[in-house]
């Protein structure tokens, strides 16, 4: 039997067992996990996929409205739990749901070793292994010891070496651990700076952007801000919980430069709209720009200053007088005003870019394809760089994200 073969019987298994007996719609999303995680392995799957394509949802399904999807993913992963702690407990192999991701694990358990012979029996008395039994148990037991030992020590030092970290902190992903090294080693905690631009007019009556050749002297508004940045500083503050850290969040005009002196900061929102990324040092490869010619003049952009064969020159979402299908988002990691200070820098050229950007920094998947293609110190610290993805979106919601651009070494 093939390993596919074999993961799908104990899918089988799962489905038939008096755990989910009954349960139609858990069974459909196990099996319907299952197939996506062995078809795409390592591929991430949103709410949207699974509400439309397993449980019927129309295609103005809302995950920020509807939590349906959670609370079903929830509710399998409790019986996953449950099932394995009583009728699969000898089961050789283990079906997880791991929290924060749609993406099924399996995992293969090493089978409990048989009970050690008893004295005097039969196969004891063979070759007066009887005599070698306690000596066994004694070698057995030190190597315990020294193995317990050594964890404990390997555990100890990297909890030291994170500046007081709490040993907690192994919970996180390992590629969690990686990518956000920098920011939760630091003494003090990371600003999350979050765009909100400024605005004439009225909500009433209709708002725009401040322009500051026209609306000098009018009553600006800034205290706004996108759909996609709230929610990127919700799932931030989520890793950062599993990372045992804080963040501290302000928003950008309310920002000043003596703030970016001595700490590591978190941008969220592109320089259009987080104007304090204007006054410090940025990106080099993918720029954000308005289009001063051309079809799209005018429009919002990221600009790819060396292009390499077969990447765009110029990135554009969807034209602003269509429905929003398509985003780019920038994703950064540079140096501060002051170098030994880092700076990530989350942008889309929408709030739903932005949003996309935040969630792939976020998602353990895509977290791991980023730091294979990535170089890190011996320190364990995450080298400049700057990435583009492309991001498809559906009736406001960023639905899948794909990696289109990346250099590294960049500062």
């Amino acid at each position: 039997m093939s390993e596919r073969e074999h993961y799908l019987a104990q899918i089988d298994k799962l489905a038939a067992s008096q755990v989910l007996h009954g349960s139609e719609s858990l069974c459909k999303l196990l099996r319907y996990l299952a197939k996506h995680a062995l078809d795409h392995p390592g591929t991430p799957i949103k709410e949207y996929q699974i509400a439309t394509e397993v449980f019927g949802r129309s295609d103005d399904f809302d995950p920020q409205l509807d939590s349906m999807v959670r609370v079903q993913a929830g509710r399998l992963r409790a019986k996953l739990a449950e099932y394995y702690s009583v009728n699969g407990i000898d089961d050789a192999t283990v079906v997880e749901l791991p929290k924060g991701t749609y993406v099924l694990a399996f995992h293969h358990r090493t089978p409990a070793g048989r009970p050690h012979s008893v004295p005097n029996s039969p196969e004891t008395r063979e070759g007066n292994s009887s005599e070698r039994w306690p000596a066994t148990v004694l070698a057995l037991g030190v190597l315990l010891g020294i193995a317990l030992a050594a964890i404990v020590a390997f555990v100890w030092a990297r909890s030291s070496a994170q500046a007081g970290l709490p040993r907690g902190e192994d919970s996180a992903p390992a590629a969690f651990r990686v990518f956000w090294n920098g920011f939760t080693s630091a003494q003090e905690e990371p600003w999350v700076i979050f765009s909100n631009a400024a605005f004439v007019g009225r909500p009433e009556t209709g708002m725009r952007y401040y322009d500051a050749a026209k609306d000098k002297g009018s009553f600006i508004l800034d205290h706004y801000t996108g759909v996609g940045e709230v929610l990127a500083v919700h799932e931030l503050d989520r890793v950062f919980g599993q990372l045992h850290r804080q963040i501290r969040i302000k928003r950008g005009s309310l920002f000043s430069l003596d703030d970016a002196k001595n700490n590591n900061l978190i941008f969220i929102g592109s320089p259009f709209e987080n104007l304090t990324l204007l006054e410090l040092p940025g990106t080099q490869e993918f720029v954000f720009r308005r289009m001063v010619s051309g079809p799209r003049n005018g429009d919002e952009a990221i600009v790819n200053l060396h292009p390499q064969p077969g990447e765009y020159k110029v990135f554009f979402p969807s034209a602003g007088n269509a429905p929003l299908t398509e985003d780019y988002a920038v994703v950064a990691l540079v140096k501060g005003i002051n170098p030994s200070q880092a700076v990530l820098i989350l942008a889309g050229t929408t709030t739903i870019g932005t949003q996309a950007a935040v969630e792939y920094v976020c998602r353990q998947s895509s977290v791991e394809e980023l730091l294979l293609r990535l170089p890190v110190s011996q320190e364990g610290q995450l080298k400049p760089f700057e990435a583009v993805i492309r991001v498809k979106v559906t009736r406001g919601v960023p639905v899948s994200t794909e990696l289109v651009a990346l250099r590294s070494g960049t500062s």
